[in-house]
C-alpha cells in the first residue's frame, strides 16, 4: 500500500529516529472523503447533557468513567471532573503542563501526561498525588493495576511505576526503526500480563511485576522500497479475552496469537491505524482507507464490510448491544449493525472530529470530540 503524500509530513527527531503524523487527510491522499447519504434510521440518539472542557490539540484525549466520575482533560493542561449524571463541574484542577495523553484512572488515582514526559497523578478529590518525569513525550492513557502505573512514552519505552509516589520499578526498551507513526497506542493489561503493539510490527506480552518479557512476536514485517512504505506499526492498543490477543498493524496485518506463548492462531492482510474491537465471536475494525469490517475471531475470515465512511477517518468501533458505534473527523457518531454492518443510526456533534471510541455510561454512551465537547446520549 503506498501512500501518496501531498504535503509536508511532521518530523520529529526522536531517539535516533523520526516519527510522522498526519497521514489521512484529504490533502495527503488526495482522495476525497465519502459523503453522507440519507438512510432510514432505526433508531434515535438523545444527548443527556453536554459539556464544553477545551480542546485536545494535536493529541488524542479521552474521558475516563466511574461509577461516580467522569474525568476529562484539555490540552492546556486542566483536568476535571463532573458528575456523570448531569455532567456538571465538580472540580477543576491545572497540572501545569500540556496534557498530551489521558485521563487514566485506577486505585484512587487519575493521571495524565505532558509532552516533555511528565505524568501527574491526582487523587479523585483533585489532590496532587506525585508528579515525576519519564523519558520522553506520553502519548497514551497510563493504567494502574496491583500497584504499579505502566506507562509508555513515544520513543517506544514502557515504564513500571510504584503507583505510592511514581518512582520507577522497571523500564523495558526495544529497538526502534528509522522512521515510525507518531502513535498514540496504548497497553492493555491483565492476569499480571502487559500486553502491546509496538513499532516495527512487534507484539509483547511483559510481566507487571518485573518488566520482564515473557514472549514476543512478529506481527507485520516492513515491506516496500522506501522507509514510508516500510513503516508497519502497531499504532492501536490490542485486544484479548480467555484465549487469545489480537492486534493489527498500519500497512500490514491483523493476527490472532495464544495468550500463554504467543502462538500465532491466524493472520490476514489488513491495514490500520485505529485499531480492533473484540466481542463474542467477531473482531471488527476500521482500516485506513475508512472501512469498517467484520472477522470471524476464530480464523479471520470476513463477515462483513461496510464502505460508506470512505476517508471519513472512522475511531476504531465500539460494541455496544447488537450496535457497533464509530465517529469520524466531523464529529458524526454512526451506530452500525453488528450483524451485517448496515446503518441504523447517526448523531452530530460540534463538527470536530471524534478520535477515540466512545465509552459507556449508565446505560448509554459518552463520547469526547477534538474541540473539547462531552457528550453523555442514549440510544434507543
Amino acid at each position: 500500500m503506498i501512500i501518496r503524500i501531498t504535503a509536508l509530513l511532521l518530523l520529529v527527531t526522536l531517539a535516533g529516529c523520526s516519527t510522522v503524523s498526519g497521514w489521512f487527510s484529504s490533502e495527503k491522499t488526495g482522495k476525497e472523503p465519502a459523503a453522507l447519504v440519507e438512510f432510514k434510521q432505526a433508531a434515535t440518539f438523545d444527548v443527556r447533557w453536554h459539556h464544553k472542557i477545551g480542546g485536545s490539540g494535536n493529541s488524542i484525549l479521552q474521558p475516563a468513567v466511574t461509577s461516580d466520575a467522569v474525568y476529562a482533560a484539555n490540552a492546556k493542561g486542566e483536568l476535571f471532573r463532573l458528575d456523570p449524571a448531569t455532567g456538571k463541574e465538580v472540580w477543576r484542577v491545572n497540572s501545569d503542563f500540556t496534557i498530551t495523553a489521558g485521563v487514566g484512572e485506577g486505585e484512587g488515582l487519575v493521571l495524565v501526561g505532558g509532552g516533555k514526559g511528565q505524568l501527574a497523578a491526582f487523587t479523585e478529590d483533585g489532590k496532587l498525588r506525585w508528579k515525576t518525569k519519564v523519558s520522553s513525550e506520553v502519548l497514551n492513557v497510563a493504567k494502574v493495576v496491583d500497584g504499579i502505573v505502566v506507562v509508555r512514552t513515544a520513543d517506544g519505552r514502557l515504564s513500571g511505576l510504584d503507583a505510592t509516589d511514581g518512582k520507577r520499578l522497571w523500564l523495558y526498551e526495544h529497538a526502534m526503526p528509522p522512521l515510525v507513526v507518531r502513535s498514540h497506542a496504548g497497553v492493555v493489561i491483565e492476569r499480571g500480563t502487559v500486553f502491546a503493539g509496538l513499532p516495527a510490527g512487534k507484539l509483547t506480552a511483559i510481566s507487571l511485576s518485573s518488566g520482564i518479557v515473557i514472549w514476543e512476536t512478529v506481527v507485520s514485517q516492513p515491506r516496500g522500497n522506501t522507509e514510508l512504505e516500510r513503516i508497519s506499526d502497531i499504532t492501536s492498543s490490542p485486544v484479548l479475552d480467555d484465549e487469545q490477543v489480537c492486534t493489527v498493524a498500519f500497512q500490514g496485518r491483523v493476527a490472532c496469537y495464544g495468550l500463554a506463548q504467543g502462538s500465532l492462531l491466524w493472520s490476514r492482510d489488513l491495514s490500520s491505524d485505529k485499531g480492533i474491537t473484540l466481542f463474542h465471536n467477531y473482531l471488527y475494525a476500521t482500516n485506513t482507507s475508512g472501512a469498517v469490517l467484520a472477522m470471524d475471531k476464530s480464523n479471520g475470515s470476513s463477515v462483513w464490510k461496510n464502505e460508506q465512511l470512505f476517508m471519513r477517518q472512522p475511531s476504531v468501533p465500539y460494541a455496544f448491544g447488537e450496535q457497533l458505534i464509530v465517529g469520524d473527523y466531523q464529529g458524526y457518531l454512526h451506530v452500525l449493525s453488528r450483524e451485517d454492518g448496515g446503518m441504523v443510526a447517526r448523531l452530530k456533534t460540534d463538527g470536530s472530529a471524534i478520535l477515540t471510541a466512545p465509552m459507556e455510561l449508565d446505560g448509554g454512551l459518552l463520547v469526547q470530540t477534538q474541540n473539547g465537547g462531552l457528550y453523555s446520549v442514549t440510544l434507543h
